[in-house]
Formats: C-alpha cells, structure tokens, sequence
C-alpha cells in the first residue's frame, strides 16, 4: 500500500473526544463522522484536508474512551494513516478493527511537520518526507492485522472467514 498526501500534526495526548467530539456520536456513518473529525481540537480542521492526507501525532494519540468513532472519523476524513510516536492501547486496536492504518514511529515522527508532503510504503515500511528529503523507517504491519486491513476491518475479516468455512462444509 502506497499513500501519499499533506501531514496534517497534532500533539501528544489528543484523545478520541477531540477526535470526534460526544455531540457528533449520534450515528455510525462514516462520512458524517468525517465531516465532524477534530471538531474537538479545532473547529473547521475537516476544511483544510485533502483524500489521503495523513494524521501526524505525538505520544499516546487516541487517548480517552474506547469509541470506535473515532477511527472512522478519521477514515471519513479521508485519512487512510495515521503516523504517531505512539498510540492508546484501545485506540490502536479499534482502528486496525476499523480498517485505519496505524504506525508507531516514536521519536522518529519529530522528522515529520505540518504540511510536509509524505509518501507512506507500508509494504518496504518506509515514510519518506518529500518535503524535506528524511526517511523514517516504520515497523511493517503485524500480519494479522494486516489481515484485518485486507478485508477492510474486523466485521468484513469476520464475514468472509465465516464465508469460507461454509464453503467448506
């Protein structure tokens, strides 16, 4: 997978209510949760973001409650990664769930600034920043989450192996 578009940085500790604030948590439709993403950290961010423009944050991004909102906001921002120098525990695996990719840098992120043009390789797990030439190598995606990226979330993983062993039966 190849994604290139604009770093859009935030902070550390950006939690999942900055994400997608409570009042917008009325529903599960993707593109409605998009249009409302980072309502919580800035009013009219959505306004200045582009189809895979990628999600740059500092430590322990998607703190806070578990909502599962959160990474569909995001992906109906239409930020397909998120790169951060680490992430909550529950948000990580929401978003793998979801179908967002998620990539743990560490310091390794302070290479990465607001408005940089990067080009994101999660197969050679390389993010080159066009903008200023650095390159940070990222851990490859764990196969079984992999898996989880392929069929586009958990639920559509889950159908398809059901699916499978039906076939089989």
């Amino acid at each position: 997978m190849l994604v290139t578009g604009k770093a859009h940085k935030v902070g550390a500790h950006i939690d999942t209510d900055a994400i997608i604030p409570a009042r917008f948590l009325v529903t599960t439709d993707t593109e409605l949760l998009g249009s409302n993403c980072m309502e919580g950290l800035e009013p009219g961010w959505i306004k200045r973001v582009q189809k895979n423009d990628i999600m740059v944050a500092g430590e322990n991004f998607g703190c806070g409650s578990s909502r599962e909102h959160a990474p569909l906001a995001l992906l109906g921002a239409g930020i397909p990664v998120v790169v951060a120098k680490s992430f909550a525990r529950i948000f990580y695996r929401n978003s793998f769930n979801m179908g967002l990719v998620l990539l743990e840098v560490g310091d390794e992120v302070d290479k990465l600034r607001d408005g940089d043009q990067l080009e994101v390789n999660l197969d050679a797990g390389l993010i080159k920043n066009l903008t200023t030439g650095a390159t940070v190598v990222c851990p490859k995606v764990a196969r079984s989450m992999q898996d989880l990226l392929d069929a586009g979330g958990l639920v559509p993983y889950v159908k398809k192996r059901l699916a499978q062993k039906q076939q089989g039966a």
